[in-house]
């Protein structure tokens, strides 16, 4: 199959520019000025912006055990929307992805429903209990990376265990890092809001402690390690100094700790997740370990439930938010249109970082990439209302923010999964 994207704002070594691209059998061919069309299909992109397919390392799509809050299907629908062709799923179900057997489950899954490419997780541990090592041999080859994702692993010796085994086998770690003897019932995080509305607070502690316990671990065990979704100002210097001493440590951090505060919290379930929101202190710290490479990668932790679950106010609604359908315009609203980060920033860490990192592909619009494209245009002002997400999962922090960016068309592998009707 040939077609070509005509006259698009193509995202090329951080900027855009007006060329069209040529593709062949899944595969960039040729990007230049005005490809003589020689009986290809043309897809007109004139006037949009046309950027490398996104990538998510962290997202939940709850199957199997959990179809009532999301599903391959309604996951990577979502995700098409939301420009990605590249994510990884966390292992958080039912049964979780601890052996091969399990695994096999989400496999047959993905392969019958995936409308992008989804690449699982299997767990660290079995259970995700951090009692026994997971069956990490035979899932190797099938994975992104290990993760107890939604637990830290608590038990130093475990972890241990777990960093040779994956150093052994070339893969990942990806560390959930909270640890529990110092959450004492929180669930937003420990700062002014909770303090005025009576809340019990997370403290950062919980989280930037055990990024401190992995960090010694990976100078031990030499493995190649990711933090999950980091949020606290302690974390970005832990991880900022362990780059300097040349370890493989990498990190993301969320849309939502980029561009929110407690200060913005409601009394409403569409504001808790796991790490919380945290100061404007903390998100000052996000923003320049954004800006000095440090953060690497943008995830939305994208975390589906139900209304019911999500309707029970800050205390008692359950851990997590979506966020593939709103990460781009957000982002792209609240950073980049107001001079804070460079678009090239936020492409990179939306797209090429994590594909390089966890072994994706794309990642770069370049001759020999697979092609694989979302078109914005980013002119288009609108309110983001969740009643429209792809997503079964509805809550969102964002709900009824005026962005720019929307969302027009995503190919995948030069095959185009999804366009705006």
């Amino acid at each position: 199959m040939t077609l070509i994207l005509k006259g698009g704002n193509v995202y090329i070594n951080g900027t855009l520019c007006p060329l069209d691209i040529l593709v062949e059998d899944s595969i960039i061919k040729e990007i230049a000025e005005n490809i003589d069309d020689n009986g290809a299909e043309i897809i007109d992109v004139r006037g949009l912006a046309v950027f490398p397919g996104f990538s998510d390392v962290h997202v939940h799509l709850r199957e199997p055990g959990f179809l009532s809050k999301e599903t391959i299907k309604s996951g990577t629908l979502a995700a098409a929307r939301g420009g990605y062709a590249n994510v990884c799923s966390m292992p958080n179900l039912n049964p979780c992805p601890d052996t091969l057997e399990h695994l096999r489950l989400q496999l047959d899954a993905i392969e019958k429903d995936a409308l992008v490419n989804v690449i699982p997780y299997g767990t660290i541990t079995m259970g995700e209990k951090g009692e026994e090592l997971s069956e990490m041999d035979a899932m190797a080859p099938y994975i992104a990376a290990f993760s107890d994702d939604g637990r830290g692993v608590q038990s130093d010796d475990m972890m241990r265990a777990a960093m040779k085994k994956a150093k052994a086998l070339g893969k990942l770690i990806a560390a959930h890092c909270e640890d529990n003897s110092l959450l004492r019932g929180g669930y937003i995080h420990d700062g002014e809001y909770a303090a005025a509305h009576g809340h019990r607070g997370i403290c950062s502690e919980s989280e930037w402690a055990q990024v401190a316990r992995d960090i010694e671990l990976v100078r031990e065990t030499g493995v190649s390690y990711h933090v999950c979704h980091i949020s606290t100002k302690e974390t970005v210097e832990l991880i900022r100094n362990a780059k300097k001493e040349g370890l493989s440590v990498t990190c993301e951090t969320g849309p939502h700790y980029l561009t929110m505060t407690d200060a913005d919290l409601q009394e409403d379930g569409r504001f808790k997740m796991n790490p919380p929101i945290r100061s404007e202190e903390d998100r000052q710290a996000l923003l320049a370990g954004l800006l000095d490479g440090t953060i690497d990668m943008i995830a939305t932790d994208h975390a589906p439930h139900t209304a019911e679950e999500k309707g029970r106010g800050l205390e008692k609604s359950l851990m997590g938010v979506v966020g593939l359908e709103t990460a781009f315009p957000v982002l792209y609203t609240d950073l980049v249109k107001t001079g804070i980060a460079p678009l090239s920033v936020i492409i990179n860490a939306m797209s090429t970082a994590p594909a390089k990192r966890f072994g994706l592909e794309g990642g770069e619009i370049k001759v020999g990439e697979k092609a694989n494209f979302c078109v914005f245009d980013l002119e288009k002002e609108y309110i983001i209302n969740s009643a429209e997400f792809l997503s079964m999962g509805k809550a969102t922090p964002f709900e009824g923010k005026k962005v720019f960016g929307r969302s027009k068309m995503n190919i995948i592998g030069g095959i185009k999964v999804w366009q705006e009707k």
